[in-house]
């Protein structure tokens, strides 16, 4: 009879599997023990490979949550020299979550966001429909009309999507980590909270500019 093989020995050449390693990774990926040990095995010890197979299962239980309702949270503010204030409200789905420290780091972060790139809408929902309108017949006016039709309505909207980038929070790049949105960051501490978190509104305000 074959010798199960340990779990030290399935990692191979790679960094030994302990203990601290897996709590670190469930922490990270807000996934539970088994399935973290699972991803550090099936990665041969390789942190940062489990880790990114343990965020797909991660965001993906966080959609899952993207329905439940949030009815705690906080407000949060930030000041930058005296010029810019920018002062946000984050919500969650209990008092506990939202005096945690990863909570309060989100939201802090997120008002931090707003004071430095200044946008206009939560998300796309917010956006008056004479301006998505008006979108959209540009975008059809740079169609070539050799796209496929199964795959038009698609395209269009990827175009609006594109139009208003910049002035959608949620879609707005994360300025603390390029390669993410802002809506992936907010996904990210979704999976390590457990709770569906949403941003019900924001206030931007300049030295010597009213809006």
């Amino acid at each position: 009879m074959a010798k199960e093989k340990t779990t030290k020995e399935v990692a191979g050449e790679a960094k030994e599997i302990t203990i601290e390693l897996i709590k670190k990774l469930k922490e990270l990926s807000g996934v539970g023990l088994t399935d973290a040990k699972k991803a550090l095995v099936e990665a041969k010890g390789d942190f940062d490979k489990a880790l990114a197979e343990m965020r797909k299962k991660g965001l993906t239980k966080a959609e899952k949550r993207g329905d439940r309702e949030t009815r705690e949270g906080l407000v949060e503010s930030y000041v930058h020299g005296g010029r810019i204030g920018a002062i946000i409200e984050v919500n969650c789905e209990t008092s506990f979550v939202a005096k945690t420290d990863e909570f309060q780091d989100l939201a802090h972060k997120l008002a931090m966001q707003v004071a430095s790139m200044n946008p206009q809408w939560v998300t796309e929902d917010e956006i008056p429909e004479d301006k998505m309108k008006e979108a959209r017949e540009a975008a059809e006016k740079t169609m070539t009309g050799k796209e496929p039709a199964d795959k038009k309505e698609q395209i269009l909207a990827a175009k609006v999507s594109k139009t208003f980038a910049d002035r959608v929070l949620m879609s707005q790049t994360y300025i603390f980590d390029e390669t993410k949105t802002v809506e992936q960051f907010i996904k990210d501490t979704i999976a390590k909270t457990g709770e569906n978190i949403t941003v019900k509104q924001f206030k931007r305000i300049e030295l010597g500019v009213v809006e």
